[in-house]
């Protein structure tokens, strides 16, 4: 009987931890899913996570080694270079450990909107559309205590099972989002929690300068731990100003004047901060070389998000199968607003909500403070910079926003109007959303299912169509008796003619049949080569050229040299050329071609387009040495001591000291504490 009156009169964590254990149920199928996407890159095939001791040397390694960003995201690559210290590539605790992630966000989502909605939630007044009380009234009312509680678990529960938030967590690389959205979540518990105190506190007391020093702290600490998961932790002073502007108003206490601290503040970590990183990246962006590599340029871009915001909000609410597809490479750019017609239309509809955000901030600040979180944290990746159109684990933070707004309203008190009604319409789209999530997860479980999952909600998608076709190529295991083998033609070819395709499905193609020493058809090769030619290559055709590169030094892959002359020479034609593709070429020229000294070349043009990169300098220096190059290998060699942060190089920059000692002995300039070489004579890395 105490346990029960308990529950009834303190909701709020048993309702919480059951709806952790619906979601980690929910969530449970996916764990046996493989790996997909930009998981190859940034996990799979990047070896300096692969770590086999914890060590200073192996973890500045890991930390360092995101080809994502420039920024590197040591945090989130040092938990992935934790999961394979654990278990190796085995996907299953890789995922295991995102949805735990998910699982903690779930609880911080529960403990900021039960504060929030403390301050200008429904619960507070007798009847919706009150304006808000006095800062500290009511705050001890038992009845709006509990339904608050309630509401805030409902809120926590929505979101944690919102299917637009599934590849957040089921994708692993994307631990990066749900990782600095810990911080992020975390800052703004820690800044309500300040701005509490200060508002409570009597005049000159101590718990008000404790409660500043707790805003301070929350959001810088909160961000910079957050920036080395990832950037969109950035966005955390914004989002507390968002709340400020909305729930506290800048106050100083209730009735008094607005808090000049407070201005102070977001002065020095949001407006400063602000102003710098837009003079740092508006050259970039309005530098046409940034757009060279997409079909879509500045303005084309902005018009373009428009549509897709608003789609977003439908997606989150609304999420059928085919709109939440994970590849939407097929969206349609706008390039005019009237081109599409929706354009303009959802231009007008975003405006409307931003206008909404000051018509209601008095009378309804929750919907107010939801609508304006989730605009706000497309600020960020759904403006100007030059990043792809679309991506659903872009409204991870975002869709708590729209939970925000909708889910307390619904979540009405008996006596309010309506109550029952908005009550049954919750529960069915909780009902709905977990089916939903339920349901994909369960086709997350296995590689092949998913990949014939999304090629179906997909098909003008030249990616979906593409891992559909590789999947078959992984199941068949290049046997040319395989069941999987005459499946994999078709997604293949359908992705090398849709449009805008990278050269990804050609490139397949080539690969399967040259390891199964099929003819190669030569229309393959010149789509490949056409698309080369006509754009600048992207991420996903230097990747290309480098397979098929690789595959040929291998001696796996029987290519014609001339062909893969043609797409690499198609490939560089363009004036911003990448450090990889050079280096690709240069690996192609040395080791197939055997031309040494167009290798050496295309090499040294890779190491003048990424200074930056050890890779391409102790390529280089290799090179070299085998060339009897060697002041010119040297050089190399103190170009990588400068770039040797937490002695991550020093077994390259050793073993290519050695080279060059034994190099010179050879010459007749051997000096007495020479030692022999014991590496390799292929200068690859």
């Amino acid at each position: 009987m105490n346990f029960a009156r308990h529950v009834r009169t303190h909701p709020g964590p048993w309702w919480l931890a059951a709806a952790l254990a619906v979601t980690l149920f929910v969530y449970w199928p996916g764990l046996s899913g493989g790996w997909l996407f930009d998981d190859y890159p940034n996990i799979v095939e990047n070896p300096g996570l692969h770590i086999h001791d914890i060590s200073v040397t192996s973890l500045t390694r890991a930390a360092l080694s995101s080809p994502s960003s420039i920024f590197k995201r040591p945090l989130a690559s040092l938990t992935f270079a934790m999961n394979y210290l654990a278990g190796g590539l085995d996907p299953f605790g890789w995922k295991l450990v995102n949805v735990l992630i998910h699982l903690l966000n779930g609880v911080l989502v529960y403990l900021l909107t039960r504060i929030v909605l403390s301050w200008v939630g429904p619960f507070r007044t007798l009847h919706p559309g009150h304006a808000m009380p006095a800062a500290g009234r009511d705050v001890n009312d038992p009845d709006r205590q509990r339904h608050g509680a309630i509401a805030a678990v409902l809120v926590a529960a929505a979101w944690m099972l919102l299917p637009i938030n599934l590849t957040a967590v089921l994708y692993v690389v994307q631990r990066m989002e749900s990782l600095a959205n810990v911080f992020v979540l975390l800052g703004l518990i820690g800044y309500v929690r300040g701005r509490t105190r200060m508002l409570a506190a009597d005049a000159g007391a101590h718990p008000e300068r404790a409660g500043l020093l707790l805003c301070a702290a929350s959001l810088v600490l909160a961000t910079a731990i957050g920036l080395t998961a990832k950037e969109t932790a950035v966005m955390l002073p914004f989002y507390a100003f968002l709340m400020e502007w909305i729930v506290f108003r800048f106050r100083r206490r209730a009735g008094e004047a607005r808090d000049g601290r407070i201005l102070l503040l977001f002065a020095l970590v949001l407006l400063l901060p602000m102003l710098a990183g837009l003079a740092f990246m508006l050259p970039q962006v309005l530098s046409p070389a940034s757009w060279a590599a997409r079909d879509f340029t500045l303005s084309t871009r902005l018009l373009s998000e428009a549509r897709i915001v608003v789609d977003y909000i439908v997606w989150t609410l609304v999420p059928l199968p085919h709109w939440l597809s994970f590849y939407h490479d097929d969206v349609r750019v706008s390039t005019g607003l009237l081109h599409p017609w929706t354009t303009l239309t959802s231009l007008l509809l975003l405006a409307a909500l931003s206008v909404s955000v000051f018509v209601l901030r008095r009378r309804q600040p929750l919907i107010a403070l939801g609508i304006a979180l989730f605009l706000g944290c497309q600020l960020l990746t759904g403006t100007i910079l030059p990043l792809e159109l679309v991506y659903e684990h872009r409204n991870y933070f975002a869709s708590y926003g729209l939970m925000l707004a909708l889910v307390p309203w619904f979540a009405a008190p008996a006596r309010w109007r309506w109550a029952s009604l908005r009550r049954a319409v919750l529960g069915l789209a909780l009902l709905t959303w977990a089916t939903l999530t339920a349901s994909t997860a369960y086709a997350w479980g296995d590689s092949l299912r998913l990949a014939r999952t999304l090629a179906e909600r997909a098909p003008d998608s030249p990616r979906a169509q593409y891992s559909l076709g590789r999947s078959y190529i992984l199941a068949s295991h290049y046997d040319p008796d395989s069941p999987y083998t005459p499946r994999v033609y078709a997604p293949l070819e359908r992705a090398a003619r849709l449009p805008d395709s990278s050269i990804l499905p050609q490139q397949a193609l080539i690969f399967f049949n040259a390891r199964m020493h099929r003819p190669i058809e030569a229309g393959w090769w010149d789509s490949m080569i056409a698309s080369l030619q006509r754009r600048t290559p992207g991420v996903q055709d230097e990747s290309s050229l480098a397979a098929l590169a690789k595959c040929a030094r291998e001696k796996l892959c029987p290519l014609p040299q001339a062909r893969m002359v043609e797409a690499f020479d198609a490939a560089v034609s363009h004036p911003d050329t990448s450090a990889r593709l050079w280096a690709s070429y240069g690996d192609y020229a040395w080791n197939v071609l055997g031309d040494t000294g167009k290798g050496l070349a295309l090499t040294e043009r890779a190491v003048a387009a990424a200074p930056r990169v050890s890779a391409y300098h102790i390529t280089l220096a290799r090179m070299q040495i085998e060339l009897g190059k060697l002041d010119a290998a040297e050089k190399q060699v103190q170009a990588l001591e400068k770039l040797n942060i937490g002695g991550t190089l020093n077994g390259s920059i050793e073993q290519l000291q050695e080279r060059i000692r034994r190099a010179r002995c050879d010459q007749g300039d051997c000096s007495p504490d020479s030692l022999p070489s014991t590496s390799g004579t292929s200068p690859m890395p």
